[in-house]
């Protein structure tokens, strides 16, 4: 498949935004597809059984680097998505991608230049960035 190129996503999108053209009906569905992505995983949890999620506190010994940390952190994730839920998700997480490139757009806003801004800001701050 080819990569694709600058801007070409969001400009597809802003193409075919035809049913859901107000702001607000764009800002409802991103919603309900971020709501999507979550019910799906769920699914894959209580439905299929191909992951369970397994929390529990994350302790950090008082000595521990920042740098450190990330060795001893957590996903609470246990097992892999099969083929099946993984089609899934990624079907939901496009869904989402779709409205995020939408939004953009009805905002006069460039994605790609986003992304770049935010993997620039996270490159420089490093473990300092934690949200």
């Amino acid at each position: 498949m080819a990569e694709i190129g600058q801007g070409s996503f969001q400009h597809t999108v802003s193409e075919y935004l035809i049913r859901h053209r107000s702001i607000l009906d764009v800002q409802s569905k991103l919603t309900e597809s971020v709501a999507r992505v979550n019910r799906a995983i769920a699914k894959c949890v209580t439905t299929c059984g191909c992951i369970s999620i397994k929390a529990s506190r994350q302790r950090f010994p008082a000595e521990m680097s920042l740098a450190e940390v990330k060795s001893v952190v957590q996903t609470h994730v246990d097992g892999a998505l099969c083929e099946r839920c993984r089609e899934i998700v990624e079907t939901e997480i496009g869904t989402t991608l779709f409205y995020l490139a939408a939004t953009a757009s009805l905002l006069d806003l460039d994605l790609d230049a986003i992304l770049r801004k935010e993997h620039e800001r996270v490159a420089t701050l490093g473990v300092f960035h934690l949200t």
